[in-house]
């Protein structure tokens, strides 16, 4: 039998998936017969007796089924890039298997990169919905989620930069996006700025250019919109922007557990207090290290049916009408029918987004955590508990600096994905991850990794975060004074935050001196340079450092992102002189987004230049001379 080792991550999902397609029931097994017509349908160089003969030396099952891992032993035996482009095409066109198949694309380097029809239909529709009052987008908007027009939509970059202002408003200056009158240029301009904001949002971008969003390459536009959709749907699922999850809240459980929570987990959480609460099965209560499988109780639709009657309004709020909840297609004995009974209910509360009645049915994650989601947002149904024993005091949102901390590790792809900046650093990993990406060397055989044991996994985490200050000090030469991993673990703010901006600090100067060669770069070289930078292209502003109050007007910014791409900054839209607080946010909005527009990959707010916050302000310059340096 073959191995899955033969097969690289990526073509195992593309197996998976395909498998997934064929095995409607989700039983883990398919029917040999089906697999016959299967490989019949897709012109094989198999006569009959040759694929029955194939299927029985493989089969170990009982009633001539067939598992996944004899499912890609065949696919092995029959591999070449003709064949398994036309299995995977048979597949995904199969009747009765899915109402939207999945299908594959080939790069340009020769090799299979699949991605998901059901994703494109569903984000299609998202995106219809989202844009269809923006008059900058009727040139593209409504697309037909049954054709390729997404793929040619994003084309110009407008499209992506609006989806990112839907999920995190006003990350994007409007006033930079070019609208009108395109040019290649231009569109290069709009597609620099869309990537750039959209790791500026927490969203990982490496290896996707602008390049590869103007040929539509399918499985990247839809990883990226993916990425900005669930950002989006996820904002504002945490404690300190809805305190009603406090009703989530278990005996014996503090306030801190929850809200080490993931968004993906609360929402877990959320769908199984409603469900309890109506009486029916819920997941069993899950720890931190092990998350089981929301999906295996939403495949018949019965959950999500009881999770709509509990949500739905009953009009006992003021100015909420009630929303009654039909329950008699919970009758149905075929899945897909009751499925799409189930999403006729979810449409009278306007939450049918995402997912269709196959996407219930074959359980595909992505899709109905989206749903899950979408629903959560408009129909939380919870309470703030007002009787409870809960220091309010102790819920803090996420300050700024936290948020862009957290957005330029998540960037950098580090796994797991930082969801709350204290807690997700209490284990060290990701720490680890951001020290190879400043070339600070790990010794993986000295890092515990989890599954942590119930009973001293405190003390395996306690022992990576001793590592990372050991690796801090001895290896990468930072200031540590003061530090100890129990900081790290226990998560110490001003301790953690003076170790993660080091890290942000050394990745930022490590870009500028790969450009320079190798040269050691500093805040005076810095300095140095901007100014230069600006006397040479006759502009008239300077800074003396980083907290030169100047740069409150973000003016000095504004001049340099000129002298790099000259005729960039439109000045009649700024205000230059006797600025107000209203107007300096203004031209930082503008300035923020203008460095990304010309390819500064820039994580900083527009707050921080009008409060001339030292660090940050560091990065945007630093962040513009390294473009300025490409340039030369």
């Amino acid at each position: 039998m073959a191995s899955a080792a033969h097969f690289s991550e990526e073509e195992m999902a593309e197996l998976r998936e395909a498998f997934s397609k064929v095995d409607v029931s989700g039983n883990g097994f398919i029917d040999a017969n089906e697999l016959t017509d299967v490989l019949k349908a897709a012109n094989l160089p198999l006569p009959g007796y040759k694929a029955r003969e194939l299927v029985q030396n493989l089969t170990t099952s009982e009633n001539g089924r067939i598992s996944f891992d004899e499912f890609i032993s065949i696919f092995q035996n029959l591999k070449s890039d003709d064949v398994a482009k036309s299995f995977r095409k048979q597949i995904n066109k199969k009747e009765g298997i899915c109402a939207i198949g999945g299908t594959s694309e080939q790069s340009s380097a020769g090799t299979q990169h699949s991605y998901s029809e059901e994703e494109k239909y569903a984000f299609v529709n998202w995106i219809n919905k989202a844009l269809e009052k923006d008059p900058d987008c009727k040139h593209v908007v409504p697309m037909n989620p049954e054709t390729d027009d997404l793929f040619q939509a994003v084309g110009d970059g407008i499209v992506l930069c609006k989806m990112i202002n839907f999920s995190v408003p006003d990350t994007i200056d409007e006033r930079t996006i070019n609208k009108k009158k395109l040019t290649p240029f231009t569109i290069q301009e709009n597609l620099n700025l869309a990537l750039n904001s959209a790791s500026a949002i927490g969203c990982h971008v490496v290896n996707i250019g602008a390049e590869d969003l103007k040929e539509g390459k399918p499985y990247l536009v839809l990883g990226l919109l993916w990425q900005v959709i669930k950002i989006g749907l996820f904002a504002d699922i945490e404690i300190s922007r809805n305190e009603a999850l406090i009703a989530l809240l278990r005996e014996g459980e503090s306030l801190e557990d929850l809200m080490r929570l993931s968004p993906e987990e609360l929402l877990l959480r959320w769908a199984n207090y409603h469900l309890e609460n109506a009486g029916c099965n819920k997941v069993n209560n899950f720890s931190s290290d092990i998350k089981p499988d929301f999906y295996s109780i939403i495949k018949d639709s019965r959950a999500y049916y009881h999770l709509l009657n509990q949500v739905a309004p009953k009009g006992d709020e003021e100015g909420i009408p009630a929303i009654t909840i039909d329950m008699s297609g919970l009758r149905e004995k075929d899945d897909v029918q009751r499925a799409e009974c189930m999403l006729q209910q979810a449409e009278r509360l306007g939450c049918r987004q995402f997912v269709t009645a196959t996407d219930v049915v074959r359980g595909n994650p992505k899709l109905n955590l989206a749903f899950i989601a979408n629903l959560f947002n408009k129909y939380p149904a919870l309470h703030k508990p007002e009787n409870q024993d809960i220091d309010w005091s102790s819920i803090e949102g996420e300050t700024r600096e936290e948020r862009t901390f957290r957005n330029w590790m998540n960037s950098l792809g580090v796994t797991p994905r930082v969801n709350h900046l204290y807690s997700d650093l209490s284990d060290a990993l990701v720490i680890f991850q951001l020290y190879e990406k400043i070339k600070v060397p790990v010794d993986w055989n000295r890092v515990n990794k989890p599954p942590y044991p119930k009973l001293g996994g405190n003390m395996k985490k306690l022992e990576n975060c001793n590592y990372a200050v050991e690796l801090g000090k001895n290896q990468a030469k930072f200031s540590l004074v003061g530090i100890a991993g129990q900081d790290l673990n226990e998560g110490n703010r001003t301790l953690t935050l003076a170790l993660v901006w080091q890290l942000m600090r050394r990745y930022t100067l490590s870009i500028l001196e790969d450009i320079g060669g190798g040269e050691k770069v500093n805040d005076e070289i810095i300095v140095s340079w901007v100014n230069e930078t600006l006397t040479a292209a006759g502009k008239d502003s300077t800074i003396s450092s980083f907290k030169d109050g100047k740069i409150s007007t973000s003016m000095p910014v504004l001049d340099l992102i000129d002298a790099i791409q000259p005729g960039s900054i439109k000045y009649d839209l700024l205000k230059t002189e006797d600025l107000n607080d209203e107007e300096k946010l203004n031209n930082a909005k503008y300035a923020i987004s203008m460095a990304r527009k010309i390819g500064a990959r820039v994580y900083a707010l527009p707050e921080d230049l009008v409060e001339v916050k030292p660090k940050m302000v560091m990065t945007v310059f630093a962040c513009l001379m390294g473009k300025g340096m490409k340039k030369v």
